[in-house]
């Protein structure tokens, strides 16, 4: 009985710290499922994720470093 009660204790403390560890991952893959299993739930209208969708992937990058990019390219050489 008390190995039986330690175990349970044991599984228990497991899991609330895979719980505590992990909560950012399991909480945005729990919101993914319960968006996934509600039937009034329509991609087409989330329109925060679509709007990010095509954002530049360097807002900041500017024409005199693309020229330093490309030269350094012709010459067979990456920086």
């Amino acid at each position: 009985m008390t190995t039986a009660l330690i175990a349970i204790a044991a599984v228990g403390l497991g899991w609330c710290t895979i719980e505590i560890a992990c909560k950012p991952c399991l909480e945005k893959g729990r919101e993914a499922i319960d968006r996934n299993l509600n039937p009034d739930y329509d991609p087409d209208d989330d329109h925060h994720q679509t709007s990010t969708l095509h954002a530049p992937l360097n807002p900041d990058n500017n024409d005199d470093d693309a020229a330093a990019a490309a030269s350094s390219t012709e010459d067979g050489f990456l920086l």
